[in-house]
């Protein structure tokens, strides 16, 4: 599996910068770990995740790889280096996969909370259909609008049962995401994600019911929930 862990952390505020030392968000700091050490230990737990591939910028590569080797065995935890997009981040980690990989998933490094049985339940589609991702419903009604002379004007409200919001993972078929990036570097398309390089390939990728809890912390407000939802976690293993 891949993890992401290049970006620059540009959304995150002084404030979280100025507590935790950093203002990029996967090595600020939760509970006294870093938000991508919380994000390993998920797949780490995970008997159909054999290898994760940490895609990090090239200075980073020889503190992340010891931070990591102080938790992880090497051999199933590897850094590598990132992009300066997401997209690129993801293109390097599938190059240093080995051919006969099977499964490829593709997760956020800054989603700590991501629930094991999600995990395998989207490795279980994706084996099957060949390409899932996680997603969760939309609640709030959606307006399309075009922007102009500084004002929003609503052009449609969309359905929405026919929306989900995408999370990740997202597994692939290693041969069909290589095809994927492949066709994407070829027409210059840039996706938000892996399942949209995917759908140019008009294959139908399913979507798999995630969780509320599986945030994306990317602003300075996420932090206060994100401890919540560790309390809440450590509560849950001490009962079990």
């Amino acid at each position: 599996m891949i993890l992401p862990a290049a970006g620059l952390g540009t959304r995150m505020g002084r404030g979280s910068a100025e507590k935790t030392g950093t203002s990029r968000k996967q090595f600020m700091l939760l509970d006294g770990s870093p938000i991508l050490i919380h994000t390993v230990r998920k797949f780490a737990a995970s008997d159909r995740v054999s290898e994760i591939v940490v895609a990090v910028r090239a200075e980073d590569i020889e503190w992340v790889a010891e931070m990591l080797a102080q938790e992880f065995a090497r051999e199933r935890v590897r850094v590598v280096e990132g992009g300066n997009s997401r997209q690129q981040s993801v293109d390097n980690a599938l190059g240093a996969l080995p051919g006969d990989t099977n499964l490829v998933a593709v997760h956020d490094a800054v989603r700590p909370f991501i629930d094991l049985e999600v995990i395998h339940r989207v490795f279980n589609e994706a084996a099957e259909s060949g390409a899932a991702i996680v997603g969760v419903p939309v609640v709030d009604t959606v307006k399309q609008v075009s922007r102009g002379t500084g004002k929003a004007v609503i052009r449609a409200t969309l359905p929405r049962e026919k929306l989900v919001l995408a999370q990740t993972p997202q597994v692939f078929r290693y041969d069909l995401l290589m095809r994927a990036f492949q066709s994407a570097r070829e027409d210059g398309f840039i996706g938000t994600d892996e399942s949209s390089l995917v759908e140019r390939l008009d294959v139908e990728v399913t979507v798999v019911l995630g969780s509320d809890r599986n945030i994306k912390i990317t602003k300075s407000g996420d932090m206060s929930l994100a401890h919540v939802f560790l309390r809440e976690d450590v509560a849950r293993e001490s009962l079990s």
